[in-house]
């Protein structure tokens, strides 16, 4: 079947899906083609209780494990939903029934090569937990470690191309069609989350998460990560040291146990900002589930199928940025903005810095526990569209991720700022990374890089020389199918033929 029909029947069952659920508003964003925003109107009937965001997730659920993914994704984004929706879908609950413990089990000796019985001593056939793309079985090894073992669903990768493969097929026509959301760069954004959901699907590459994050926390008496088992590791299979300890949100029963709760947030703001702003690498799905408390305080992380990276060049803007509106120098964050490339400079920084200003005055007004550098992120996004500032895919997680930083901290004790608790860590970071004498260091690094790269880049401009000597001027008209170049259409047949469904 041609892929563009492929595509639209399986457009059909989807919009059935939302239509079922009373969840067609998404289909409003689709500007360049009225007609599908009018007959999204027209359908929809208040016929579920309940707000549209949580009428979205129900219809996300039951969508299956891509759809899943893509509303935790899309709970990152107020700019496109709206706040209230994006607040609904990131209470989606990554859970789904269990496989049997039978393929789970020929899952582990096909990947690892050897009978269940010779690679653990005790193996528990009933998963401790089942989500979208694994599911957890406790074990123990022959030399009597604990142990977790993490193990994919059969046939999660053909279910996850398929359904990515639409969505990157849906961005490209909406780049191409719809200017209003061009600047949101939907190709850029679907292929960050792909590559996000592809890594989650080769455990290897969790593994070796799991083991850089903890060389970088090495010696650190508060932050820990479970040990990798690599004998017992394969593209399918995760084996991690089992991790004994309370879930961090937990208040009355960390209270109970002994635990210092200000202790708790303190070390929990510190690895945090160790993470995004000395690492650059982070974990980046950091909800209450997945960090434990260990019986001596230190805080235990697990899941690390989800991480994110920012570049120094990235850091060193992010941090100029905080600084900025933490000391309300707006037209700081205005030329932050600018000379990071994230707004077009045929706008005016004046302009720019009067809208930042409407944002950061009404956060940083309120009282020191209630401000949050996630939202504060969140609120940027939104108002950038009238300044053509495009969406930056390497920050879409990290504003995930502080708001579930934040969200735990506020749960352990809403009186407490967790940033002011990390202050200590944050100052000498700024001094040692933004301070003048870090600046004139940075300066001279990208010199020498700089003379380093110059023989690089006369080899590169005499080939370039020389490829425009031998061709020319040649240019290269790239064809365009019927099926791409008239999507809309298509599109409003798949609508209607989801509407004479219902109507029959």
């Amino acid at each position: 079947m041609y892929p563009a029909f492929r595509h639209i029947a399986r457009l059909v069952r989807i919009v059935r899906t939302l239509f079922a659920h009373d969840a067609l508003f998404p289909l409003e964003l689709l500007h360049s083609v009225p007609t599908v925003g009018w007959l999204a109107r027209r359908l929809s009937r208040p016929r579920r209780a309940g707000r549209p965001g949580q009428k979205l997730a129900a219809a996300l659920q039951d969508l299956g494990p891509t759809f899943i993914k893509l509303g935790q994704a899309l709970s990152t984004r107020p700019d496109l939903l709206g706040e209230e929706v994006a607040r609904d879908l990131s209470f989606l609950q990554d859970r789904l029934p269990p496989f049997p413990s039978a393929e789970a089990v020929a899952t582990v000796e096909a990947e690892l090569g050897q009978p269940i019985t010779a690679l653990f001593a005790e193996f528990d056939p009933e998963p401790i937990a089942a989500a979208s793309i694994a599911q957890v079985h406790f074990a123990v090894t022959e030399d009597g470690r604990p142990v977790a073992v993490k193990i994919l669903r059969p046939g999660i990768e053909a279910a996850f191309a398929r359904d990515l493969d639409l969505f990157l097929w849906l961005a490209r026509l909406m780049e191409r069609f719809d200017r209003g959301l061009r600047r949101l760069r939907p190709v850029d954004v679907v292929r960050t989350f792909a590559a996000s959901v592809r890594s989650e699907m080769d455990l290897r590459l969790e593994a070796a998460a799991a083991s850089e994050l903890a060389e970088n926390f090495a010696g650190d008496l508060w932050f820990r990560v479970p040990q990798v088992d690599w004998r017992r590791t394969g593209m399918r299979v995760l084996t991690l040291e089992r991790v004994e300890g309370i879930p961090i949100d937990e208040r009355e029963r960390l209270i109970a146990a002994g635990h210092d709760i200000r202790a708790i947030q303190t070390h929990a703001a510190s690895a945090f900002f160790a993470q995004v702003f000395r690492d650059g690498f982070f974990h980046a799905d950091m909800h209450a589930g997945n960090v434990f408390v260990a019986p001596d305080g230190a805080l235990v992380a697990i899941d690390f199928g989800i991480m994110g990276r920012l570049d120094r060049r990235t850091r060193d803007y992010l941090a100029d940025m905080l600084i900025g509106f933490v000391t309300r120098d707006y037209e700081l964050v205005a030329e932050v903005h600018f000379r990071a490339g994230y707004v077009p400079a045929g706008h005016s920084l004046m302009a720019f810095a009067q809208a930042v200003r409407s944002i950061g005055e009404p956060i940083l007004e309120r009282p020191l526990n209630e401000i949050s550098i996630g939202r504060l992120l969140a609120h940027l996004f939104r108002v950038t569209e009238q300044f053509d500032m495009q969406t930056q895919p390497q920050l879409l997680l990290l504003q995930k991720t502080l708001l579930m930083a934040e969200g735990i901290g506020r749960r352990l004790d809403p009186t407490v700022n967790m940033w002011t608790l990390a202050r200590p860590l944050v100052e000498t970071w700024l001094r040692e990374n933004r301070g003048p004498e870090a600046r004139v260091r940075r300066l001279a690094e990208d010199a020498v890089v700089a003379l380093e790269r110059l023989p690089r880049l006369a080899d590169a401009l005499e080939a370039a020389a020389a490829h425009i000597a031998e061709d020319r001027v040649r240019l290269r008209i790239r064809e365009e199918g019927l099926m791409a170049r008239f999507w809309p259409i298509w599109f409003v047949i798949a609508v209607l033929a989801v509407t004479a469904l219902i109507a029959g």
